[in-house]
């Protein structure tokens, strides 16, 4: 492979999740559909975005924009299903696809123009063929790339030889697909793709790293595959041969991931990771299939095995198209199942370690975990995930062990050192030093906005807690008492005006501890529209005589401590 990308034709099927619903499981796709993830958007039909429905939205959210939206759950694999008439349908026209995921296919275009009479001419045939073959609506998009194909499939575009730069220069950086590379780009005063690519790529490398370099390759129009691409040796394919047919997809599965095992650990062997996956079956009748797979990343075992099982299934099952167009199904079992590597690279850090292999102890560990979960269900063991909330308490999320690792509140949590609303400090607060007395209006005011490359925007959690995080958020907070110099109880009124300086903090029954510096207050005014869930409360941080640090709050008179401060 040189380094000049290769001309490519990408077809691109819209809302391809919402149109696989429809051909599986007979949901009208006309209609408001959306298709959820983990309780959120990642598809919807063009009815429902006419209600305002969006990617990323949550159900209940989407369901309010659009009471009679119909949802469905996310299947990667009826997707995949689904998508098999399609690729065939682009088989009769073209040869050697590549399906980079259910809904999107590849294939080099020098090919196909040169046989069908340009490169005009050979999209509109492959979309005419889809039409035909499956009663599918697609794009096509030609460019020099995949990713720049894929960009210019949603516009129906064909770029110009040596005109991709061009191209991608006025495209919004969420064009990358790198939802949290993005933001942190827009916050840094890089928009655009061109704004992007004229950023040195050792500095690129330095502050975002190898996916960032990646990326910042893709905004450059350069191929996305490294040049270390190859072809793998022959040794490298694995093969299962099957006395008993497999003509059950079940079973089929079961063999597929055996034999995906089996390649995963021969390719670690020689210090290499899959990126094109070559999948061949033959029948007992003699037939052969061979479809080709695409990924950006690097196939896991995990991966590849989905990837088999998803193929087989289509192969099998043989999913109807729309206008009834079944693909011909095997007329006998797969007898012998072959996956060849057809596009690899060195993966970094195979070199095995000094008491097994790199990442073993991982694996161990999550066998084990998933073996608890097993024995006493999903909820058993749970992780933490941080996200976007005002209080220690709303950032944090536990999620079953092996689940999506997706924050229940949006928005990323406050970093460190980051500007936030209610920036006031008290001399010797846990927070840092400032005035003696907190709570004043202008200081909670102060640093409402961030910096980010000469652009400010608002924090996306108004009044949340300035750094640094507490160490212990506790599960059900502590009763407390604060009182002054004078032995008063010190309260807060409706425009945040304390009565008086915080001097004395007793939790529980305890005795009371002077307290030598506190900081706030912090208000939250949540969900005042909803009055069965309305909630108020102000929060303060305090520093103790004896060295302790709390976060408190203050809810309808009453003080409570909610997390303890390292």
């Amino acid at each position: 492979m040189t380094g000049t990308p290769v001309r490519t034709l990408l077809l691109w099927c819209p809302d391809w999740p919402v149109i696989a619903a429809e051909i599986v499981d007979g949901v009208p796709a006309t209609g408001p559909v959306a298709v959820l993830h983990a309780n959120r958007v990642v598809a919807c039909s063009e009815q429902a975005r006419a209600e305002g429905v969006r990617r990323g939205l949550r159900r209940r959210e989407a369901q309010g924009r659009c009471p009679q939206l119909t949802v469905v759950d996310h299947d990667p694999g009826r997707d995949a299903r689904a998508f098999e008439p399609v690729v065939a349908a682009v088989e009769e026209v073209v040869a050697g696809v590549e399906v980079v995921r259910p809904g999107a296919c590849a294939v080099a275009a020098r090919g196909p123009s040169r046989y069908l009479g340009g490169e005009e001419a050979a999209a509109e045939r492959i979309v005419e063929q889809v039409a035909q073959a499956c009663a599918v609506e697609s794009q096509v998009g030609i460019a020099d790339g995949v990713f720049a194909a894929g960009l210019a499939a949603r516009a129906g575009r064909v770029v110009p030889p040596g005109g991709t730069p061009e191209f991608l220069t006025g495209l919004p950086v969420e064009a990358l697909g790198r939802p949290a590379l993005a933001d942190l780009l827009r916050r840094l005063g890089v928009r655009t793709l061109g704004d992007f690519a004229a950023l040195p790529a050792g500095d690129v490398l330095a502050r975002f790293g190898l996916d960032g370099t990646l990326a910042h390759r893709l905004a450059a129009g350069r191929d996305d595959r490294p040049l270390a691409v190859r072809q793998p040796p022959v040794d490298l394919a694995v093969t299962a041969d099957h006395d008993e047919p497999l003509d059950r997809v079940d079973a089929a599965a079961f063999a597929a991931r055996a034999l995906a095992e089996r390649l995963h650990d021969r390719l670690a062997a020689h210090g290499l990771a899959c990126t094109r996956l070559g999948i061949e079956a033959v029948t007992a009748h003699g037939q052969e299939l061979h479809r080709v797979w695409r990924h950006d990343g690097l196939l896991t075992a995990a991966a590849i095995a989905d990837r088999v099982r998803w193929q087989l299934d289509g192969w099998l099952s043989g999913s109807t198209g729309r206008a009834g167009a079944r693909p011909a199904p095997p007329t006998a079992g797969i007898v012998r199942l072959r996956l060849v590597p057809d596009g690899v690279l060195a993966q970094a850090g195979l070199q095995p370690g000094l008491w097994g292999e790199t990442g073993e102890e991982r694996e161990r560990a999550h066998r084990a975990l998933s073996r608890v979960q097993g024995i006493l269900g999903p909820e058993a063991v749970v992780t933490a995930v941080l996200g976007g909330g005002r209080s220690p308490a709303d950032q944090t999320h536990l999620v079953p062990w092996g689940d999506e690792r997706l924050p229940a509140r949006p928005g990323p949590p406050a970093l460190p050192g980051e500007p936030a609303l209610g920036t006031d400090r008290a001399a010797g607060g846990p927070a840092g030093a400032g005035p003696a007395a907190g709570g004043s209006a202008a200081g909670r005011s102060a640093g409402v906005g961030r910096a980010g490359g000469g652009g400010s925007a608002v924090p996306p959690w108004p009044g949340r807690l300035p750094p640094p995080a507490p160490a212990v958020v506790l599960p059900t907070p502590l009763a407390a008492t604060v009182h002054d110099a004078a032995g008063e109880p010190v309260v807060v009124s409706a425009r945040l005006a304390v009565s008086a300086a915080p001097a004395r903090l007793a939790v529980g029954t305890a005795r009371p501890v002077e307290i030598v510096g506190w900081a706030g207050p912090w208000p939250v005014d949540e969900r005042w529209w909803a009055p069965a869930e309305a909630r108020r409360r102000a929060r303060f941080q305090v520093c103790l005589a004896d060295g302790a640090a709390l976060l408190l709050a203050v809810e309808a008179g009453q003080w409570l401590v909610e997390a303890i401060y390292d």
